[in-house]
């Protein structure tokens, strides 16, 4: 039976591993999203790998000649848990596969504040109080850097209750 499994691949060499991986008669998937690049006062939208450094594989562990994956140009080697490959769990590359568009990418849900952005705190038991974004703990709640008693402390807070500009 086939499953997923996942390859290290060297640095910045997923294309390279993929393609070798698939002359060699293995399915492979590297997921990508669009992000923005700055360089020298330009701004350019690239396809970027969604798991920098990995590239996942498709084949069955009895028939196939796994081993030449650590072999191929481009991967480091097979994740494996000691002499066996790991395999993906069921299902989380078909929901990958899942979020792509139309033209190939996964869609990102966008982050609804910028790291370092000023906030407020518009009700609950710290109303008022004012923070810095630091990142999402989840789809539901953020994480800000409050200062308070004259030093910072990070507070996870709703993301109904918290407000740009401060």
């Amino acid at each position: 039976m086939k499953r997923w499994y996942v390859a290290q691949t060297q640095v910045r060499a997923e294309d390279r591993a993929q393609i070798n991986l698939e002359r060699q008669g293995f399915e492979t998937y590297l997921p990508r999203y669009q992000r923005e690049r700055r360089h020298a006062r330009r701004r350019e939208l690239v396809k970027a790998p969604l798991f920098p450094g990995y590239v996942f594989v498709r084949f069955d562990l009895d028939t196939a000649r796994w081993r030449s994956i650590n072999g191929t140009f481009g991967v480091n080697h097979l994740i494996c848990y000691g002499d066996r490959p790991a395999a993906v769990p069921e299902g989380v590359v078909e929901e990958i596969v899942a979020r792509m568009d139309e033209s190939g990418l996964i869609a990102l849900e966008p982050r609804p504040f910028h790291q370092g952005e000023a906030l407020q705190i518009v009700s609950g038991s710290l109303s008022n109080c004012r923070g810095l974004f630091e990142r999402m703990a989840d789809k539901n709640r953020v994480i800000l850097l409050l200062s308070l008693l004259g030093r910072q402390v990070r507070v996870q807070a709703p993301l109904n209750v918290v407000a740009a500009g401060a």
